[in-house]
């Protein structure tokens, strides 16, 4: 697995800095629903999940955190801190959030909806699914 992170370009000035994230031409899909993460306590991992159909964008657009990415085989972990910086999550790959700064603010874009039935919660089912497909 190689995980496919984005770089976006920063426009900007003397007043600062600007980064336009548009569907279908730096987001690699139509966008249905965005959800931000903060005030994550010391400790506490967030994700722990997969999706059957739904892929993510994830970009920390204040302070840091680490993404461990794992597609049943290998795994890969990468650390956002920049907001210029993003990390898809494609579906059928486990997600796990960890590390964050006090002052994390991670933004998820999503090519879908939110629906609890595209959710694979159990790491075990997950490996299930990723070795057995449709027998299960």
């Amino acid at each position: 697995m190689k995980a496919k992170v984005y770089n976006f370009d920063i426009k900007g000035d003397d007043r600062g800095s600007l980064i336009a994230l548009e569907e279908n031409r730096n987001i690699p899909f139509t966008i249905k629903r965005v959800f931000y993460i903060y005030n994550t306590l010391p400790g506490v991992n967030r994700g722990e999940h997969a999706h059957f159909l739904t892929q993510q964008l994830l970009i920390c657009i204040k302070g840091s955190c680490m993404i461990t990415l794992d597609d049943g085989k290998d795994k890969q972990t990468i650390k956002l801190d920049s907001p210029n910086k993003a990390l898809l999550q494609k579906q059928m790959i486990w997600g796990k959030m960890y590390d964050f700064s006090d002052d994390c603010v991670l933004m998820v874009l999503s090519d879908r909806y939110y629906e609890e039935s595209d959710y694979i919660r159990s790491y075990d089912t997950f490996i299930k699914y990723v070795n057995y497909g449709d027998m299960i």
